[in-house]
């Protein structure tokens, strides 16, 4: 399968975000692309960074205007398309969701994000409320993906229950980037962490890993901070955490990468980990901590 990564900047016109992803749409199924993922909260920039209720004026209702846009792209293209949206579900009710649209443009499924952090410059629990359709994969004309956004790569656990029911690709809209306040060691570190991790769950889950995150600066409108820089790096890992392809920190990609699905199923042979499971032994996972 031929999927495409868009690495954007973005800024505070949504309209314009919309026009430039169009283009870049574009070039990605002029190269071939069957699936294209988007950044998280592509449309604008990464608000989260302030608690302001005006702000809320950016979500919308799925399906609404977004769906209709990208929907519309999608069929043009006959592409799979990931993409990440401001959801209001009601007055009050706000989610952060990823929604694929399928080659005809109609609406494949969606994840509401399970985890919401809430961080100095990631004030993402004002906006969003916890996502509450579990870890289920959307099946669409190029395969089952696994979607989660952004935070939520940094758990195994929704990784591995979205292998379990059959997910073929683990994929992660993300919006993450560096505090100014930390050295430049400790911003390496945290980057290397970030691919680490998901590379790790490629290879526990035998499955191919897409990570697309946004890139450039973008100012807290508050000042408190000096803004986040984000720090690209988009990549594909496969099943064994081979990197197939890492974007730079600080350019915008349109980058085309070939995955081979059948190499899922050798690599699960040589490295059984789901038939070795003791799960007879898992139940205290559920609990928070264990005194």
């Amino acid at each position: 399968m031929k999927v495409a990564l868009i690495q954007l900047a973005c800024t505070a016109d949504v309209e314009a975000n919309q026009q430039k992803i169009a283009l870049h749409i574009d070039q990605a199924a002029q190269q071939g692309a069957e699936l294209v993922v988007l950044q998280e909260l592509h449309n604008s920039l990464y608000f989260c960074q302030t608690e302001d209720t005006h702000l809320f004026d950016l979500a919308e209702p799925i399906p609404g205007p977004s769906t209709e846009f990208y929907g519309k792209i999608a069929a043009q293209h006959q592409i799979v398309l990931v993409t990440s949206l401001f959801e209001r579900r009601a007055a009050g009710l706000y989610h952060n969701t990823a929604v694929v649209l399928e080659r005809d443009g109609s609406i494949a499924g969606k994840y509401r994000k399970m985890h919401i952090p809430d961080d100095p410059a990631y004030y993402e629990k004002f906006y969003f409320t916890p996502g509450d359709l579990d870890f289920q994969p959307i099946d669409t004309s190029v395969g089952r993906l696994g979607v989660q956004v952004c935070w939520d790569q940094w758990y195994p656990e929704g990784a591995r229950l979205m292998a379990l029911r059959g997910a073929e690709l683990l994929i992660y809209p993300t919006a993450i980037g560096y505090e100014s306040s930390d050295t430049p060691e400790e911003q390496e570190r945290q980057r290397e962490a970030w691919t680490t991790v998901q590379r790790g769950h490629a290879v526990a889950n035998g499955l191919p890993v897409i990570a697309v995150n946004r890139t450039g600066h973008e100012p807290d409108p508050s000042g408190q901070t000096r803004g986040i820089q984000f720090w690209g790096s988009s990549f594909v890992a496969g099943p064994q955490g081979e990197m197939l392809y890492r974007a730079p920190k600080d350019e915008e990609i349109v980058q085309v990468v070939d995955i081979d699905l059948k190499r899922s199923e050798n690599v699960r042979r040589w490295w059984p980990f789901l038939r070795d499971r003791r799960i007879e032994h898992f139940a205290p996972l559920s609990q928070r901590f264990i005194d």
